[in-house]
């Protein structure tokens, strides 16, 4: 699973085999991790991350 971003605690990171799928990156922290689809940008699946997290992590996603 490469990191294509690093971002404080934040890895965004793509698992290669992710076929069939809108474009998407997954998200890293400790052993919590979210699926956000790309366009537009929109939580698709959250494990473990807080209210307040996945709103700052959105924002990271849709500025880059």
């Amino acid at each position: 699973m490469p990191t294509v971003l690093q971002v404080g605690p934040y890895s965004f990171i793509f698992f290669s085999s992710d076929r069939g799928e809108p474009p998407h990156i997954h998200v890293k922290r400790d052993k919590q991790i979210a699926k956000f689809w790309l366009d537009p940008v929109s939580l698709e699946k959250n494990r473990g991350f807080k209210e307040h997290e996945l709103n700052q992590i959105d924002r990271l996603v849709a500025e880059h």
